[in-house]
């Protein structure tokens, strides 16, 4: 395709989570029409549960491949009894990325590149970032600086955990989560400020259709790059709304033909149906069309 690159980060619309005990989610979920997927050993998985769960995924990922998905694991906090055993797993699968719950500081997240350092050098693991915390929200900026400054492929993504941080401060469940924007929208910077994807937080109540849609619409408004779900239901939502319109397509394609004109090379602002274009939307109208690319060649996959 004209705009699809290699070097393009994933589309990352839809991101839905799926415990690793139920083993008849982890069996449907590659033929889902999500862009990625993280299996989750955390806290959808109770204690007594975990070793079933590594089970279950390490053989999932064996019977069960998914070449359209980015493929996530979400381990247990660094400092639990539990993550030694997750690191193992993460070595034997090498999944897409590495999800680490809570985060608080950049230096947790070196802490987990080190682990990772030592992994296939073919096939390195990424690190997504849960923001779930009021410190973690708080050093936001600097999680994201730190983590995309790691070895390998470094931090991707940070995915909003509403649910945690609403028990740690004591934040209500609102409709239009109007006292929560506030931090949303410092997570959202803090992710643009360094080029790291940022995940919207989950809709917890799947059988509300128009609250998720709801939910999907304020959050690409706020320049989410996706959604995190906790059900297949909602994933058509989430394509939908975190794709481009449309109408932004066509302005995209009108703007990329108009400084590929002959002699358009040296300019900085062209002339478009009498409104004055600069350069910089020229690279954002580029950017929509490689996201374009990537979704026309995710569907071709699946």
């Amino acid at each position: 395709m004209e705009f699809l690159k290699d070097s393009d980060p994933p589309v990352r619309r839809s991101v839905l989570s799926v415990p690793a005990d139920n083993r008849r989610a982890l069996e449907k979920a590659p033929g889902l029409d999500c862009d990625a997927v993280i299996y989750d050993l955390e806290d959808s998985v109770a204690p007594g549960r975990k070793a079933e769960a590594r089970d279950n995924l390490a053989d999932a990922f064996v019977r069960f491949p998914a070449s359209h998905q980015e493929r996530v694991i979400r381990i247990n906090g660094l400092d639990s009894e539990f993550s030694r055993s997750d690191m193992d797993l993460v070595a034997r699968l090498l999944p897409d990325a590495l999800l680490l719950p809570k985060v608080e500081s950049a230096a947790e997240l070196e802490k987990a590149a080190e682990c990772l350092a030592g992994l296939n050098p073919s096939k390195p693991v990424a690190l997504w970032a849960m923001i779930e915390t009021p410190k973690g929200v708080l050093d936001a900026g600097s999680i994201a600086a730190g983590g995309k400054g790691l070895q390998g492929k470094g931090l991707q993504c940070l995915v909003v955990g509403l649910n945690d941080l609403r028990k740690a401060t004591g934040v209500l469940p609102q409709k239009g989560r109007a006292y929560l924007v506030p931090w949303l929208m410092q997570i959202v910077l803090a992710g643009r400020a360094h080029g790291v994807d940022v995940i919207d937080s989950v809709f917890n109540d799947f059988k509300d259709q128009a609250g998720c849609d709801a939910d999907c619409i304020q959050g690409r408004a706020m320049g989410f790059s996706g959604k995190m779900l906790v059900h297949p239901a909602q994933i058509e939502l989430a394509n939908r709304h975190f794709a481009p319109d449309p109408q932004s397509v066509e302005e995209a394609r009108t703007i990329v033909a108009a400084f590929n004109e002959p002699g358009a090379e040296s300019l900085n602002v062209v002339n478009i149906d009498g409104k004055m274009v600069e350069r910089l939307h020229f690279e954002e109208a580029k950017t929509l069309l490689n996201q374009v690319a990537k979704i026309a060649a995710r569907k071709k996959i699946s």
